[in-house]
């Protein structure tokens, strides 16, 4: 996927880009559960923990826990909403060690 930016040269965008921009910007009815996975923990560097089909997904020094479960092979869009609105909310945190 390629961006525009303001000099006119296009830019390509890493995976991580194309994550943030699907999870947090995008649809959340076409997300497959995999790529949710990814983002908690690639993007997020939340730990994953998993009891049946529960992914429960938390980080040292944050409190709240996102807890997902997958719909087939997607991910389920009001919890695609919550991963977002965590992202949004937690974004500076989230980088930190």
């Amino acid at each position: 996927m390629k961006c525009m930016i303001p000099n006119g040269k296009d830019i390509r965008m890493s995976t991580k880009d194309k994550l943030i921009k699907a999870i947090v910007f995008g649809s959340s009815k076409n997300v497959k559960f995999r790529d949710l996975r990814q983002f908690m923990t690639g993007v997020c560097g939340m730990r994953e923990r998993v009891r049946g089909d529960h992914f429960i997904y938390t980080k040292a020094g944050i409190s709240d826990r996102i807890v997902l479960q997958p719909n087939g092979d997607m991910a389920k869009p009001y919890q695609v909403e919550q991963v977002a609105e965590f992202f949004l909310h937690y974004g500076g945190t989230l980088w930190r060690k």
